[in-house]
């Protein structure tokens, strides 16, 4: 019979393997604090169910104290009816223990789960609130790992690690009570093995600690390279290249040393479980030695050996697992730590407390002397999301230098320059997906700073040079731009980006699945469902990223027949690498390292002899 009976061997085994190093972790100051906070709505089943651990606690110590009265009081005299109230008593705990687990187990589920929605949902919002440059550098798994694992492992502060601490507490400090009361000799030559078991438990424990790290570091990479290489773009690349055998063999390498660490882990599991199957028995034999000597010579009786025996295997457990508790607990306070880093990192791009929205009517964009730079690390992100120790420092080279123009309502704008000039930086200030360094971006006279988030999300539309779609059904991605619209209307816009009869062809139309980012679909489809999308939402203002850079001829023409639709009577900005397709354009801006070096009509331009004039003909002679 195992001496860490009553489910403390896997608690113990949990214990010792976690990680000791990071009891070394500096937490923010605070920490405690709002972990109470956060525990504040949960207080009432939190005091439950501490009770309910306390009362469960309680039962451990009963139990042998009744065996050692229907030995001593019932069995021994001959006494039936003491023997059949007591086991009644037993059976009556028993079925009580069983109830207050029940209970345990759906407070415990009320609080953890309650906390982990509370987290987790307050994370993903403010995750959702941070600006692009704060995805352009933290890695997805490490945010998907604060709303997972981190998450998880805070609620075990106000659940498992807690209500462990509690009940070993209370159970330790009854059950050696109740056994130096009954025998403090019996109870000294116990605590003697306490060594013998507890310093190898501990050796083997740092020993898996560090496997288990091992392990993890091995699983995240290997899911990593599943990732990469299951996604339709990895696999591609994969198979054009003709690398699928390598990409096995170096797979298996990584999956043979997860392997051999599984056995490695196993083994010394199971040195551990016979460890303590050999550590019980010695002790079972010398209890039983000791007392039974004691019980011969008359000193106490027979029951009150069974009793200390049984309270052996409930000694043991609790004094393992609190040796290590403080691993426990701070492993739960860094997961808190980490939740509230990500908490505590502010949105650069924010809605003013006294915004206001848009004002309606035609639009007028308005750059007014505008300077931007693109934000440091330090600003936006943190070291701890990107894999590096910390993140550069540096201020950011001004990408905008003084850039000024004023589009009309219904006006088309066409933005040109060579890559990196600063065309694509224009466009999301617009939007507000960063904030200018100085200078003002308006509409219709309100700086976009000043406008509520909701008005310039509906003022302003956005197709990108590469569409992105959800791995969902072409009606979802339509309906992301308008939750409410009916079939009609998403037909009517799919029509007006010449798509319409192509979904009508498919079997499932608009319950048609998509695939991961649209890869069942090709560019230019792609490219006419965001066109779609974009005429649902029906914004004033249209910004077009490059939108037909990348198609074919048969593609661009169906993509510059919606562009016709998308743009009538909206003022818009139009970047644009291929010249020919922005003739009819009101005014062209050329954009020369974060300046706006020319701007004219086309033809004006062309006869200026300028930078967009070198542009056109280099394009032209490429394209002859």
């Amino acid at each position: 019979m195992s001496m860490l009976g009553g489910g403390y061997g896997p608690q113990v085994m949990r214990s010792l393997r976690r990680d000791s190093s990071i009891t070394k972790e500096r937490l923010t100051p605070g920490t405690v604090p709002r972990i109470a906070r956060y525990a504040g709505p949960y207080r009432k089943y939190i005091a439950a169910f501490l009770a309910l651990v306390v009362l469960d606690a309680m039962i451990v110590i009963a139990n042998p104290l009744l065996l050692k009265a229907i030995i001593d009081e019932g069995i021994m005299p001959r006494r039936t009816d003491v023997v059949v109230m007591l086991a009644g008593v037993i059976a009556g705990l028993a079925v009580a223990d069983a109830g207050l687990s029940l209970l345990q187990r759906w407070f415990s589920s009320r609080v953890g789960e309650g906390l982990i929605y509370d987290l987790r949902t307050e994370v993903f919002d403010h995750v959702q609130r941070m600006p692009v440059a704060f995805f352009m550098r933290a890695q997805t798994g490490a945010l998907v790992s604060r709303l997972n694992s981190d998450v998880i492992g805070a609620q075990r502060a106000l659940t498992s690690t807690l209500s462990t601490v509690v009940s070993n507490v209370v159970s330790l400090v009854m059950v050696l009570g109740a056994m130096l009361i009954l025998s403090w000799q019996v109870t000294l030559v116990a605590l003697v093995l306490l060594p013998i078991f507890v310093f190898p438990a501990r050796w083997v424990g740092r020993r898996m600690s560090g496997l288990t790290r091992d392990q993890m570091v091995l699983d995240a990479e290997m899911s990593s390279v599943m990732t990469e290489r299951f996604n339709v773009a990895g696999a591609m690349v994969a198979k054009l290249y003709g690398r699928p055998e390598d990409e096995a063999s170096h797979f298996a390498q990584r999956a043979g040393k997860v392997r051999d660490l599984g056995i490695t882990v196993g083994m010394y599991a199971t040195v551990f479980r016979v460890a303590l199957g050999l550590v019980a028995a010695l002790a079972t034999a010398l209890v039983y030695g000791v007392g039974g000597a004691l019980v011969v010579e008359g000193t106490f009786e027979v029951g009150t050996l069974v009793a200390l025996a049984a309270m052996l295997m409930r000694l043991y457990g609790p004094l393992t697992s609190l040796s290590n508790v403080h691993v426990d607990v701070m492993t739960a306070l860094v997961s808190f730590d980490r939740v509230f880093e990500v908490l505590d990192l502010p949105p650069m791009v924010s809605e003013s407390p006294d915004a206001r929205p848009l004002p309606g009517g035609p639009v007028t964009i308005e750059f007014d002397d505008v300077r931007f730079r693109y934000p440091g690390a330090e600003e936006v992100s943190l070291a701890s999301l990107e894999s590096v120790a910390r993140p550069d420092t540096g201020p950011g080279q001004e990408v905008l230098k003084g850039v000024s123009f004023t589009a009309a309502p219904g006006e088309l704008i066409a933005l040109v320059g060579h890559s990196g000039a600063g065309k694509t930086t224009i466009t999301s200030l617009v939007s507000r997906l960063y904030d200018v360094t100085e200078g003002a971006v308006r509409i219709n006279g309100l700086d976009v700073r000043e406008a509520t988030l909701a008005s310039l999300r509906d003022t302003v539309g956005v197709v990108m040079q590469d569409a992105h779609l959800y791995h969902d059904t072409i009606g979802a991605n339509l309906r992301y731009a308008r939750p409410g619209a009916s079939d009609d209307d998403i037909w009517e816009a799919l029509r007006a980006a010449q798509i319409g009869e192509l979904i009508e062809s498919l079997p499932e139309g608009l319950d048609t699945v998509v695939g991961d980012r649209g890869y069942r679909l090709s560019g230019g489809e792609k490219q006419r469902i965001a066109l779609a999308r974009l005429l649902l939402k029906a914004p004033s203002v249209v910004v077009l990223d490059e939108a037909t850079a990348h198609l074919d001829s048969e593609s661009e023409a169906a993509v510059q027949q919606a562009l016709k639709t998308a743009l009538a009577g909206r003022t818009s900005l139009v970047i644009a690498h291929r010249l020919s397709t922005i003739r009819e354009a009101d005014t062209i801006l050329v954009v020369h390292d974060g300046r706006v070096v020319e701007r004219g009509g086309h033809e004006k331009l062309l006869a200026a002899g300028g930078a967009y004039a070198e542009l056109y003909r280099t394009q032209f002679e490429h394209q002859r």
